[in-house]
C-alpha cells in the first residue's frame, strides 16, 4: 500500500494537462516495473478512463483496486490528486502575480514541445500493441473521423465500444 501511495504521489507531482504525456511512464511503472497490470489490463484501463472525468487519473483508481482492493483504489486516487490540489490552492491565490513573471512564461513555452513529443511517444507506445487488421482499420477510421469532422470524441469512443461489443 505504501508503494502504491508513493508511486501515485510522484505521478501526481508531474500530472498536468490531462496526463496523456504520462502514458509511457505509467506503462513503465504499472506494467513493467511493478507488474501491477498486464499490458492488456493497462490498455483496458486507459480505454475505460476515457469515459470518465479526469481521464488518466481514473487509471490510478483502477490500478489501486487491482493491487489492493477498495482501499488501494482510494489511496491511489487521493495520492494522484493531492499534489495538484495543493498546487492549485497556491497558484489560485497568486495567479495574477505569477502570470506576469517572464521566467514562468518562458518555462511553459519550453515545456510545450516536450509535451508534444511525449504525447507522440505515448501514441507510438499504444500503437505498437495493435495486432489485427481490424484494429489498424479502426485506428485509421477513428483518426480520419477525428481529424476531418466535428464529431465529439466521446461519441467516437462510445461508438467504438459498441462496435467492439458487436464484433
Amino acid at each position: 500500500m505504501l508503494t502504491l501511495a508513493w508511486t501515485y504521489l510522484r505521478i501526481g507531482l508531474i500530472f498536468f494537462g490531462g496526463g496523456y504525456v504520462l502514458i509511457p511512464l505509467l506503462q513503465h511503472l504499472l506494467v513493467e516495473q511493478y507488474k501491477w497490470l498486464t499490458l492488456r489490463e493497462f490498455l483496458d484501463g486507459v480505454a475505460i478512463s476515457q469515459l470518465t472525468p479526469g481521464p488518466l487519473a481514473m487509471l490510478a483508481t483502477f490500478t489501486g483496486v487491482r493491487v489492493a482492493g477498495f482501499g488501494g483504489g482510494l489511496v491511489a486516487t487521493i495520492c494522484i490528486f493531492a499534489p495538484c490540489i495543493v498546487l492549485m490552492l497556491f497558484v489560485g491565490r497568486y495567479y495574477a502575480r505569477l502570470k506576469e513573471i517572464d521566467l514562468i512564461r518562458s518555462t511553459l513555452d519550453g515545456v510545450l514541445p516536450a509535451v508534444v513529443g511525449l504525447v507522440a511517444s505515448a501514441a507510438w507506445s499504444l500503437g505498437t500493441t495493435l495486432g489485427s487488421l481490424r484494429e489498424w482499420l479502426t485506428l485509421l477510421v477513428a483518426f480520419c473521423i477525428f481529424r476531418w469532422t466535428r464529431i465529439n470524441p466521446m461519441v467516437m469512443i462510445l461508438g467504438a465500444g459498441i462496435i467492439g461489443m458487436l464484433f
